[in-house]
């Protein structure tokens, strides 16, 4: 029983979206030094192809829209046909968009509805019979701390990143007949293409005053695909403490 018992990381075959860059990118790294067989997808196809090249022959390139379930089914067949198998997901494309709830349009929030919930129903949709015809797996679906508290200014990229969470735990519970675990991952944040106009003082207060790194999630990741086998429907923070509050200096009495 693949969910329960782990999978070791140079038995990995599975698919990363946002794999272009950043934290799927360090993932893809990570893994793939390991042994791990990956398929990369994401949009941007010059850098997606250029680092499957860069990581050797066991590293592929699928161009994946996540709003697309034609892409979707595309982007599985073309792993298992290249691996054999699937027996997980790294379920990561997303968006940022900034707006509060009375300056985002609608058609701003539908949009970011679409690729960071969207998308991600869809990947673990699509995923779900090449799990099965692997005898089980794991999905990580990357929300955020944006979906464990709010965030002023960031209306429609906090409500997809709550839904993210409901979902994760709804399909944990959908698909552990099947031994498929699914877990959340929830970066802080991290030093990224989509974070590089943030100020460092966005992580100033935290407990750990700095951004995280791509290489630290992708360590988090890892362990959740590969020893995480206790730990379904569950949400990982990996934050530098941003969620558990802020270090304020109380000054002399």
């Amino acid at each position: 029983m693949i969910g329960i018992t782990g999978i070791a990381t140079k038995d990995l075959r599975l698919v990363v979206t946002g794999g272009a860059r950043g934290i799927g990118a360090a993932t893809a790294r990570l893994l793939a030094r390991d042994g791990a067989r990956v398929m990369i997808c994401d949009v941007i196809d010059d850098e997606g192809a250029t680092l499957a090249g860069e990581l050797g022959p066991g590293v592929r390139y699928q161009r994946l829209d996540v709003t697309s379930a034609d892409d979707w089914n595309d982007a599985l067949a073309a792993a298992e046909a290249a691996f054999g198998h699937v027996n997980a997901l790294f379920n990561n494309a997303g968006i940022l968009g900034l707006g509060s709830v009375t300056e985002c349009t609608p058609d701003d929030f539908r949009r970011i509805i679409e690729v960071n919930l969207t998308g991600m129903f869809l990947g673990i949709r699509a995923s779900v019979p090449a799990l099965r015809r692997a005898g089980g797996g794991v999905i990580v679906n990357t929300s955020s701390t944006a979906g464990l508290q709010g965030y002023g200014g960031l209306a429609a990229y906090v409500a997809s990143k709550w839904g993210l969470r409901g979902l994760t735990k709804a399909a944990a519970l959908d698909l552990a007949p099947d031994d498929i675990r699914v877990v959340s991952v929830h970066p802080g944040p991290i030093r990224t293409p989509m974070t590089a106009n943030m100020s460092d003082a966005v992580a100033a207060a935290q407990p750990i005053p700095r951004f995280g790194e791509a290489d630290e999630v992708a360590r988090m990741v890892r362990f959740l695909l590969t020893e995480a086998s206790y730990s379904t429907g569950s949400e990982f923070v990996i934050d530098g403490g941003a969620v558990t509050g802020q270090v304020i200096p109380l000054g002399e009495e």
